[in-house]
C-alpha cells in the first residue's frame, strides 16, 4: 500500500514537472516575441520622453502598445509617420491618424483687453496670478500670458507676445503638454489644417465681453446662421467650429461682426499663415 502511494506521488510530481516545463516553453515564446516588438516600436518612437502619451517615457509606451493598453497612434509628437511605422510592426497600420496642432483660443493682447491692475512683482506663473482676481486682464477667460504653456512645451513651440501665448505651428507636434499646463483651459488641439477657428474662450454675456475686450466673441450667432454645413456650435455665449463638419467655405469669417474668427492659409508642407477677421 505504501509502495502504491509512493508511485502515485511520483506520477503526480512527474506530471507537474512536465506541465511546468511546457508552460515555461509556451510562456517564453510569446514573451520573446513581445520583447522583440517592444524594441522595434521603441526604435520608431522619437525618444524625447515628453510624457504627452500619458506614460513616463517612450519605453513604457512601447510596452503598453505591445500589451494592447495603448494605441499605435498614442505618440502625438511622432505624428502619422510614427503611427504608421508602429502599425506595420503590429500588423495593424493606422493610416488615419490626423495631425493636430495646439491653438490658444484667445485674441486678447495687452493692447485689446482692459486691465484690472498691474502685475509686475509677482511670480512668473499663470496659476499664481490667477489667484489675484483671475489675472490682470478684465476678461476672466483671457490668456494670463506668463508662460506656463511655454515652459511645459518640450519642443519650444510657444512664445509670449504682448501678454498672450502664440504657437509656432512649424514646431508644434500636437503633444498636448500645453493643453494640460494652461490653468484657464483655453488651449485646444485642433486639426493642423483647420480652415477657421474662433479666437476667444469667453463665456461672459455680450455686454460684459465688450466691456472687457475689443476682440471677443459675443455669441451673436450670425456665423452659425450663415454656415451651410451646420459646422458652428454656440454654447455659453461662445461660438466654436465643429472641425468634422467644416468645409472651409469662409462664410463665418466673412460675416463675424466682431472679427474674432481667424482664417488659416496653408503655405507649403508646414507653413501656416493666419489672418484675423475685421471688425464690422
Amino acid at each position: 500500500m505504501v509502495f502504491g502511494i509512493i508511485i502515485s506521488v511520483a506520477i503526480i510530481c512527474v506530471i507537474a514537472l512536465v506541465a511546468s516545463v511546457l508552460s515555461n516553453i509556451e510562456y517564453s515564446g510569446p514573451r520573446i516575441k513581445k520583447e522583440l516588438k517592444r524594441e522595434k516600436i521603441l526604435d520608431c518612437l522619437p525618444g524625447d520622453n515628453c510624457g504627452a502619451c500619458g506614460y513616463g517615457d517612450c519605453a513604457s509606451l512601447a510596452m503598453a502598445i505591445v500589451n494592447g493598453k495603448a494605441s499605435p497612434a498614442a505618440c502625438t509628437p511622432g505624428g502619422a509617420s510614427t503611427a504608421q511605422a508602429v502599425g506595420v510592426i503590429l500588423g495593424t497600420e493606422d493610416r488615419n491618424k490626423i495631425r493636430m496642432r495646439a491653438q490658444v483660443m484667445c485674441s486678447g493682447t495687452n493692447d485689446t483687453t482692459k486691465r484690472k491692475y498691474i502685475y509686475d512683482d509677482g511670480a512668473e506663473d499663470c496659476l499664481a496670478e490667477m489667484k489675484l482676481g483671475g489675472g490682470y486682464k478684465g476678461c476672466r477667460f483671457a490668456c494670463v500670458g506668463l508662460g506656463n504653456c511655454m515652459k511645459a512645451c518640450p519642443f519650444g513651440a510657444i512664445s509670449i507676445k504682448n501678454g498672450t501665448a502664440f504657437v509656432d505651428y512649424k514646431l508644434c507636434t500636437g503633444c498636448g503638454s500645453c493643453v494640460s499646463a494652461c490653468p484657464k483651459h483655453i488651449i485646444k488641439l485642433v486639426p493642423y489644417d483647420a480652415y477657421y477657428w474662433v479666437g476667444c474662450a469667453s463665456r461672459d454675456t455680450a455686454a460684459k465681453e465688450r466691456q472687457n475686450c475689443r476682440v471677443g466673441c459675443t455669441g451673436c450667432g450670425v456665423c452659425r446662421k450663415v454656415c451651410p454645413e451646420n459646422a458652428i456650435d454656440i454654447q455659453g455665449n461662445i461660438a466654436t467650429v465643429l472641425y468634422d463638419k467644416c468645409t472651409g467655405c469662409g462664410m463665418c469669417f466673412a460675416v463675424c461682426p466682431e472679427g474674432v474668427i481667424w482664417r488659416s492659409d496653408i503655405v507649403g508642407a508646414d507653413g501656416l499663415i493666419f489672418t484675423k477677421g475685421e471688425k464690422k
